[in-house]
């Protein structure tokens, strides 16, 4: 039983080290991965550009199966990864946002937004 905590406590762990750093390189302080909702507000206005997007979290069905894998796509875009990422995003998130994080993929998610919505986006 001890075993089993030891191993979920690392699997949180990386997900939020993973985080943290995907944050960083995004040009937003990294303690945002510690907040839970503003984490998921940061991360929706980050990858949608709308940060009140996030509410759609909280409509059954869309919030468990279509929000997610949306950002996870738009994160994966955004970081110059294919579909095949972003999937492993959304289904082994502690392996492939400590890869995204620690990796040297950059987050190029500001000019492709600006070229969509023709204005500066900030952080």
């Amino acid at each position: 039983m001890v075993f089993l905590r030891v191993i979920v406590y690392a699997f949180i762990l990386a997900m939020v080290v993973g985080m943290w750093k995907v944050f960083v390189k995004a040009g937003k302080p990294g303690w945002i991965a510690l907040i839970p909702i503003y984490r998921l507000y940061c991360l929706t206005e980050m990858t949608l550009g709308k940060g009140l997007l996030c509410l759609l979290f909280l409509v059954p069905l869309v919030g468990q199966f279509i929000m997610p894998p949306i950002i996870c796509m738009k994160l994966a875009k955004f970081f110059g990864k294919g579909k095949l990422f972003a999937i492993g995003i959304w289904i082994l998130p502690f392996i492939f946002l400590p890869i995204l994080g620690f990796g040297d993929s950059e987050f190029t998610g500001h000019s492709i937004l600006n070229d969509q919505i023709g204005s500066s986006w900030k952080i």
